[in-house]
């Protein structure tokens, strides 16, 4: 029985942090849009950007969540 709960927290650990892994890459992908847009943010750059870093954050927090054990 020990065994079986401990599975289980290394499966909720593990997609966790796959959660995690993809919010970074969200992340990254965020701010290197971020870097494409021109001064006065009128193109599509600066209204993408800003909500994928967003998302990127409340996706790391969610994968916290997630990866929570109790």
């Amino acid at each position: 029985m020990a065994d079986e709960i401990k599975k289980e927290t290394k499966g909720k650990k593990k997609t966790g942090l796959y959660v995690i892994g993809a919010a970074l890459a969200v992340l990254v992908l965020g701010y290197y849009i971020l870097s494409l847009v021109n001064p006065d943010a009128s193109n599509w750059a600066g209204a993408v950007a800003p909500f994928l870093i967003i998302g990127g954050y409340v996706t790391i927090a969610v994968g916290i969540l997630i990866g929570w054990d109790e």
